[in-house]
């Protein structure tokens, strides 16, 4: 259980990204691309878990202070170092041959994944503000290897909107870790010294209002329309406020944790609301009925 834990399957989820692509071009019912940007998934987790073991293997000490990553296996010494370098380095391989039978852009763009995310565990990582951004850019790779595996051109809009709110993601675990440290009094990351809950909280509201009228400006865009053959996306825009308005509220009103992922996971609301945008998205693009909209 240990070893299974040290690969962090939980955090593969953030892989899913590979499939916006396919969604958002109305082409995820062709199952030769899914099955193509499932093995990519299969690629990108490995690698994305190796760079979590070789996290992990950095901050041994910073871990054992934090309450939660205390339990990493790592940090609690369930896993021995050499152990985890070995699977690391298995992954690493695996992940890249894998990519490589899969397509070679594939491989470049997983290669510059795994580098910028080397670099950030082995001390980017330590930088304020470009902590974040490095991680958004990890988000926004994601969904460029999904592009080239599925061979869908990518929009400006997805980019944009992908990069957004990975970067507002990013915010948010920042403010929760500012939270810990004003809870424990110890600097559970060098990179928090940068950051305060003033500016973490005006970052949040600046990120938020953006998302909402970048996601706006791609539903009404005359090229979106054109691409994907309706008008009516403006419709989901409801649910994409609502989401916002509630992790806003959890926050600043019940004043709890700054996770989005955290929220996501236990929260009712914002998990109604993610199903509703999905069944609404999916209605308008791939129900076109011109009878059943009206």
């Amino acid at each position: 259980m240990s070893y299974i834990k040290l690969l962090r399957p939980k955090d593969w989820a953030k892989n899913l990204f590979l499939f916006i692509p396919l969604f958002f071009a109305g082409e995820f019912t062709d199952l030769g691309k899914i099955s193509q940007i499932l093995l990519g998934f299969i690629a990108f987790s490995a690698i994305a878990s190796s760079i979590y073991i070789l996290n992990d293997y950095r901050d041994i000490e910073d871990d054992r202070k934090h309450p939660v990553k205390c339990k990493r296996p790592l940090a609690s010494g369930a896993v021995s170092k050499p152990s985890a370098l070995v699977i690391a380095a298995i992954l690493i391989v695996g992940g890249f041959l894998l990519a490589w039978q899969i397509r070679d852009k594939f491989l470049f763009v997983l290669a510059i994944y795994f580098l910028i995310n080397l670099g950030y565990s082995f001390g980017l990582k330590s930088v304020a503000i470009l902590d974040i951004i490095l991680l958004a850019i990890g988000f926004v790779l994601r969904v460029k290897a999904g592009s080239v595996i599925a061979y869908i051109p990518l929009s400006e809009w997805i980019i944009i909107m992908v990069f957004l709110l990975a970067l507002f993601m990013a915010i948010g675990k920042r403010r929760d870790d500012v939270i810990l440290k004003l809870s424990s009094g110890v600097d559970m990351r060098k990179s928090i010294k940068g950051y305060n809950l003033e500016l973490l909280n005006v970052l949040l509201a600046l990120i938020c209002a953006v998302i909402i009228v970048s996601y706006f400006m791609y539903t009404m865009s005359p090229e979106t329309m054109a691409r994907l053959g309706t008008h009516r996306l403006y419709y989901t825009c409801l649910f994409v406020m609502a989401g916002i308005m509630r992790y806003l509220q959890i926050i600043f009103v019940m004043a709890d944790s700054g996770s989005p992922t955290k929220i996501l996971y236990r929260d009712r609301f914002i998990q109604i609301v993610l199903v509703l945008w999905v069944a609404s998205f999916v209605a308008i693009l791939y129900l076109k009925n011109d009878t059943f909209f009206k």
